[in-house]
């Protein structure tokens, strides 16, 4: 089966994109509306369809540029926001703002089911998970870790540095029913935490590769986005691994970045913000994050001329 997103102003007009690409035997897995319209998540059974089939993710529609009589704080504009989110965001106190514009969630439960961590190459996912693992065992759990990465040269040992420290057993599972055998071991309530490799999830051959590994786990898939990233490539990456099933956002190196564009607008493309990463030690460095505090952490740079 082969995900297809597609974008229209109206929803008649949606659904005709569907039919004319996909036919009547497309299947309609999600619809929810964006900024400038409508957002359909389809698919198609079959092996020559999804052979014949590309892997498309249309870009954002631009949207509509702030209002002229509603300037941004200097502080706040200084983070390249997209035009809407920053005229929502200019209409209203920032965390008030925050609260209404994105969603905020606690990180799933490791222990119902499985939480796997993807994201593109270099995000800090290997990190982020070390920090998750060294937080269960602080709190008293064996938790399973698992990393599917066996092609990147030194990637599983990169892990087992922080599993030996931790005292705990890492799983090598690069393959969908190597990962499901790994889960299979795990005592009910035991925490199991999966770090993939750097997923280009706009590649078919990548993407069909973590939707199996995903689906195998019956994981929740969280994606690790590094700050700092232009937010219209983060945007439409958020996009793409909200189509292969994330639908949480822990953002890494908020210690590093001073324009948070990128986080929020993946966060605007329809994915929870969780926590965040904000340093490199292994024992903390993660917060979560709410309406409150990601106002402070937007304001806390001051614009001054000649700021790079």
């Amino acid at each position: 089966m082969r995900l297809r997103l597609f974008r229209a102003p109206k929803m008649a007009e949606a659904m005709a994109q569907v039919r004319a690409a996909l036919g009547e035997e497309a299947v309609i897995l999600e619809t929810r509306r964006v900024a400038g319209g409508v957002e359909i998540t389809a698919a198609v059974a079959g092996a020559a369809r999804d052979e014949a089939e590309p892997w498309l993710i249309p870009p954002t529609p631009p949207g509509p540029a702030p209002r002229p009589d509603a300037p941004l704080p200097a502080a706040l504009a200084r983070h390249n926001l997209p035009p809407l989110l920053a005229e929502r965001l200019g209409a209203a106190p920032l965390a008030a703002g925050l609260a209404g514009c994105l969603g905020f969630a606690p990180l799933p439960d490791p222990g119902a089911r499985p939480l796997l961590l993807a994201g593109p190459p270099g995000a800090g996912k290997t990190l982020t998970c070390a920090k998750l693992a060294t937080r269960a065992v602080l709190a008293g759990g064996q938790p399973l870790v698992v990393t599917t990465d066996g092609a990147r040269a030194g990637a599983a040992e990169q892990m087992a540095t922080f599993t030996r420290l931790l005292g705990l057993t890492l799983a090598v599972a690069p393959q969908p029913g190597m990962l499901a055998k790994a889960l299979a071991r795990r005592v009910p309530g035991q925490a199991a935490l999966i770090d993939t490799a750097g997923c280009d999830p706009f590649d078919p051959a990548q993407a069909a590769a973590l939707l199996a590994l995903a689906r195998a786990a019956e994981a929740e898939v969280v994606l690790v986005l590094p700050a700092g990233l232009d937010p219209a490539e983060a945007a439409e990456t958020a996009r793409a691994f909200r189509a292969l099933g994330a639908r949480h956002l822990l953002p890494t190196r908020l210690d590093a970045a001073r324009r948070l564009g990128g986080v929020l607008a993946a966060a605007a493309a329809g994915l929870a913000l969780t926590e965040a990463g904000v340093g490199p030690d292994p024992g903390g460095d993660l917060a979560g994050i709410d309406p409150a505090w990601l106002a402070a952490r937007l304001l806390r740079w001051p614009a001054r001329e000649g700021m790079a």
